[in-house]
């Protein structure tokens, strides 16, 4: 494991933590996406299926646990005991209210979920059950911010451990960038082009608040996106 993949790895723990810690001493999860965590969660369960069947080393197996166990308690927390602070209102996408006309769950169903495991049906690295679930989670984690992104788009502003936790996931997945440029100059026969282009395009996602966060960090002034 080279220097560039560890230090993300410790970015995307982080994530967790700084996002775990903000909503149990807040006593509040207003402003953060539920849609965006129930995403994490399919990405998670999806991709570390192999669990079940296959061990590498312990720190992989438990940074696996981890995602799991730590997106899990998320959504479990913005369901039941701080269900009352969730701002459902802000935490809208197009096509909510209905998919095709009928019931649940909505928007993320007919403009994320589908569209995504549709082309892992049909870009993988292999024509299996396995595989085909772990491109669908490539796929999934690189459009998985875009409910929290809409949600703060619409409310043009953040709390401080939110936009933290924005940060570290998108800091993460631009160092796996810097991780897979070094490891395709240092490794024979390394490609990946299925998960390069996923990762590049979850980085573009974030490039609009990487640049106010930084505006906002540099003046000290409050986080604020244009009207």
């Amino acid at each position: 494991m080279n220097i560039f993949r560890l230090s993300a790895d410790m970015l995307h723990l982080l994530s967790f933590i700084v996002l775990l810690y903000r909503i149990r001493t807040q006593r509040s999860c207003r402003g953060v996406s539920l849609k965006t965590q129930v995403l994490f969660l399919i990405v998670f369960c999806c991709r570390y299926l192999d669990l079940f069947f296959s061990f590498i080393s312990l720190y992989n197996t438990l940074m696996k646990i981890f995602f799991i166990s730590a997106t899990a308690t998320t959504v479990y927390w913005m369901l039941t005991k701080y269900k009352s602070s969730y701002d459902l209102e802000n935490d809208k996408m197009h096509g909510d209210g209905s998919f095709m006309g009928y019931g649940e769950p909505h928007g993320v169903l007919g403009f994320v979920i589908l569209p995504c495991f549709l082309l892992a049906l049909v870009w993988n690295e292999g024509f299996e059950a396995f595989e085909i679930l772990w491109a669908f989670s490539i796929y999934l984690e690189a459009v998985a911010i875009v409910p929290q992104l809409f949600m703060l788009q619409r409310t043009k502003e953040g709390e401080a451990f939110t936009l933290l936790y924005i940060f570290c996931v998108g800091s993460y997945r631009g160092l796996y960038l810097v991780n897979w440029i070094y490891r395709y100059f240092t490794e024979p026969h390394y490609w990946q082009l299925l998960v390069w282009v996923s990762g590049f395009v979850q980085t573009l996602l974030y490039a609009d608040f990487f640049y106010y966060y930084y505006i906002a960090l540099k003046e000290g002034s409050k986080f604020q996106l244009p009207g």
